[in-house]
């Protein structure tokens, strides 16, 4: 008879639940797809795909609340038609005919705990891998439509286009602006362009095959044309790359090895290629002042060039300036057959992201031919490497160990630039606040999870409290608890992710809110059990 009474209960407990999921889940799907229909314009077959992976990520917030409205409103109802009391009066004790909500409690902190660790994060990296397969559409529909496209996650490249044919992938009238922490560094533009995406496992490479290209002489660089060119760039993460976003083996590797994670990646390659940059610089200045007479060499695949000039200086991240007379020899890497000879008064060094070993491009500013003394408006240098003694330097240790102050005084010889100085300082930041993000992540998931059992309950107890009252004041006042355990959990990451706070103190809130609950439950409960 017992058995049957809460196979009865749980029957009725389900099926509220089960309607509440599904409505609650549709409704908020729908929600969160707006966000990239609105940034991307994906098209209605993406919709619908994104749509599909978006809900099981809805279901982790909407599971718990289901089962708050479902036992709310199911017990409260056996409480008000004195159903409750008629098992009571047969000799079933409340705490018995109380187990079917518990085991729904059960189930769904479960449900949470594998969702918000495991199923969540999966459907996120395939509603992310479902938008770059259709990275050239959501390009090309962009462009159509406001005329550019920022390129993601962080818009650093900019580009803009007068005419689009998707049919051809080629774009007319072009112009691409690389900016770098607001400032304008790179403007070129181009007559028209053939659009190639490459799929990699992280990222989408997107090459444009350029015509007619002209790149715009900005302050204390240099200006140039010529009739084919191609520019890359990165189609990075759509959905943005967060820890929240992570499953528990993902941030196990990340914690043990941060260069996994995108935004720390991105900080250290720009240190490096800095710190690459500064040992050069240095190398140049001892070795050009020491014997203008001698060349330096640089090495690549195909070209390789002796230069000389008077002086070097570093001019921003990345770059070095050469200052003439500047006299450069090129030659055929593989044959060290000579090409030329070209002269001119100023020269850039341009020194690539590469963690392999950063690649060099050396750009002459109006070289003459020293036999001929023909003119060549601007004739760039590219792949070529580092001297073997810089790299080897620079790769003793990993990077993060190579960037940090320490490894970074002992390439250089001395305190480092206030460029990379100002990038160490960030990159600590980013290591910071990434390891306080996990913790909060890590504790915030366990909480919710483990918080759905007292949760429910409550809204169980609250259900047969308030029988004479409303169906529905049950399941609202069952809702200020839930909010509290939320505002905790909240209030407990942001603490945690502030940098100047201990991480201890935002992570024994969030513990504190399920503690709350916990005596919550028991007090409502003790109470039951004295009418």
């Amino acid at each position: 008879m017992v058995f049957t009474l809460q196979r009865y209960v749980f029957r009725e407990l389900f099926r509220v639940f089960l309607l509440a999921t599904i409505g609650l889940t549709l409704i908020l799907s729908l929600g969160g797809v707006l966000g990239p229909v609105q940034e991307y314009g994906v098209g209605p077959r993406q919709v619908l795909h994104i749509l599909l992976y978006f809900m099981p990520i809805t279901l982790t917030f909407v599971l718990p609340m289901s089962a708050l409205f479902a036992s709310a409103l199911t017990y409260g109802r056996f409480a008000s038609d004195n159903e409750l009391d008629a098992c009571r009066a047969s000799g079933v004790s409340l705490f018995t005919m109380v187990y079917p909500g518990l085991a729904l409690a059960i189930l769904v902190a479960i449900a949470n705990l594998l969702l918000s660790f495991h199923v969540m994060p999966y459907f996120v990296h395939l509603a992310e891998k479902s938008l770059k397969a259709d990275a050239k559409q959501i390009l090309f529909r962009n462009i159509q439509r406001r005329g550019f496209y920022k390129m993601p996650p962080d818009g650093r490249f900019l580009i803009y286009a007068d005419n689009v044919d998707p049919k051809g992938d080629t774009l007319s009238g072009i112009v691409v602006v690389q900016s770098e922490r607001g400032a304008i560094r790179d403007i070129r533009t181009a007559d028209a362009a053939r659009v190639r995406f490459d799929s990699q496992e992280n990222s989408n490479q997107v090459t444009l095959e350029v015509y007619g290209l002209q790149q715009m002489a900005q302050a204390g660089s240099m200006g140039g044309t010529m009739e084919f060119g191609s520019f890359q760039a990165d189609f990075g993460s759509l959905l943005g790359d967060d820890i929240k976003f992570k499953k528990v083996d993902e941030i196990k590797q990340i914690r043990a090895n941060l260069m996994r994670f995108d935004p720390v990646g991105k900080v250290a390659r720009s240190a490096f290629t800095q710190l690459a940059t500064e040992a050069l610089a240095k190398d140049l200045s001892e070795k050009l002042g020491t014997s203008a007479e001698r060349p330096y060499e640089l090495r690549g695949r195909d070209r390789a060039v002796r230069f000389t000039a008077s002086r070097c200086a570093l001019r921003d991240e990345g770059n070095i300036d050469l200052l003439g007379p500047i006299r450069v020899e090129e030659y055929d890497s593989l044959s060290g057959r000579h090409l030329r000879t070209l002269r001119c008064d100023k020269a850039m060094i341009h020194v690539d992201e590469d963690l392999a070993g950063p690649g060099l491009s050396l750009d002459l500013h109006s070289p003459r031919v020293e036999v001929t003394g023909q003119l060549v408006v601007r004739h760039i240098v590219s792949r070529l490497a580092l001297p073997a003694p810089l790299q080897q330097s620079l790769h003793r240790a990993g990077v993060l160990e190579t960037v940090v102050p320490q490894g970074a005084a002992a390439i250089l010889q001395g305190p480092p630039t206030s460029m990379l100085a100002a990038l160490q300082k960030q990159l600590d930041r980013e290591i910071r606040r990434t390891l306080v993000d996990i913790e909060a992540e890590m504790n915030s998931r366990l909480v919710f999870g483990i918080g759905c059992v007292p949760m429910i309950l409550i809204g169980i107890g609250l259900g047969i409290i308030n029988r004479g009252g409303h169906l529905l004041s049950a399941f609202g006042a069952s809702c200020v608890p839930a909010a509290v355990l939320v505002v905790t959990i909240i209030s407990g990451k942001r603490l945690t992710g502030n940098l100047g706070s201990e991480g201890l103190s935002g992570t024994a809130i969030m513990w504190a809110g399920l503690a709350a609950l916990t005596v919550l439950a028991a007090f409502i409960y003790r109470r039951l059990a004295r009418t």
